[in-house]
């Protein structure tokens, strides 16, 4: 399984050879099996890439990430038929029933603000931990009473002071909309890895939206993403990010999860939780999907 995240911040020029990722730079040349990396990100514009590198690339399911001049990530480049049973899969995910759909939107929700409770219990906000965890309790199929925005007004007062999530200048909005980009990117991949459709959500269905599945269930891991940004924002740092913050809030893809019983990589997480979509839709079980949890004891 892929496990190496690779993130180019100097200018460089990358090739293949032999199977190997080939970082050429001033300071000399390393190379790196391509298929141990799970991700890349091209974090300068002074990179040259060669076209059979980027082939090997998407053939091996790599997330290639492309961010934009204020290096937010941007893009990423995902590979065509990555599952054996591609159509069978899209298939069922395009005709999953509406009902089915407001359950499995119910279990991310739920596992959301459970997850934001379990983040504030390690931080010792002990009142909003009971509001919150009697919030998830009470949230319906479908979530009809859109607990999941209540939630988050009580969540994020308690998590940072003074903060308003729009607020752009914020660097602590910087590092949590750079740590979403990335887990995002992550997401989108394991969503092609397992044969599902990325732009067929569950619960969002912009039109003009490629990633509607994968902007689904990101939910339940935002509050991972939350934990850094609250720990980096803790340290002195400028009002935009540095290299330091990016690499930072990139290495969540290898931070520690709990899903069901077992302890795995962010990233093999994200894997895990797509394929147990699958499992939910092609059997209309919504107790199928496995999330993600964050608890005061982790």
């Amino acid at each position: 399984m892929a496990w190496r995240g690779v993130h180019i911040s100097q200018p460089a020029r990358l090739t293949h050879r032999d199977r190997q990722l080939v970082v050429d730079q001033e300071d000399g040349e390393v190379s790196l099996a391509v298929e141990d990396i799970a991700w890349l990100i091209l974090d300068t514009p002074q990179v040259n890439i060669t076209g059979s590198l980027l082939s090997v690339l998407v053939e091996s399911g790599v997330a290639v990430i492309v961010p934009d001049a204020r290096h937010h990530p941007a893009g990423v480049l995902l590979p065509f038929h990555r599952h054996h049973a591609q159509a069978h899969i899209a298939h069922a995910q395009i005709a999953t029933s509406r009902p089915l759909k407001k359950r499995l939107w119910k279990a991310l929700v739920v596992a959301k603000v459970q997850n934001q409770a379990g983040l504030l219990d390690q931080l010792g906000r002990g009142r909003s931990v009971t509001t919150l965890r009697a919030m998830a309790s009470r949230i319906g199929s479908g979530d009809p009473d859109n607990i999941e925005a209540q939630a988050a007004r009580l969540y994020w007062s308690a998590l940072f002071e003074k903060f308003i999530r729009a607020d752009e200048k914020d660097r602590r909005n910087a590092l949590l909309n750079y740590g979403y980009a990335v887990v995002r990117a992550a997401i989108a991949r394991a969503c092609v890895a397992s044969g599902l459709l990325p732009a067929f959500g569950i619960h969002h269905a912009s039109k003009s939206n490629a990633f509607n599945l994968v902007d689904d269930l990101i939910e339940p891991f935002r509050p991972f993403v939350d934990k850094l940004a609250h720990d980096r924002a803790e340290e002195s740092g400028s009002d935009t990010l540095t290299v330091g913050d990016r690499r930072y809030m990139a290495a969540i893809l290898n931070r520690n999860i709990t899903l069901g019983r077992e302890r795995m990589t962010l990233l093999a997480g994200t894997e895990a939780v797509a394929a147990s979509l699958v499992r939910a839709i092609e059997n209309s079980n919504a107790a199928l999907l496995t999330l993600p949890s964050l608890d005061g004891a982790n």
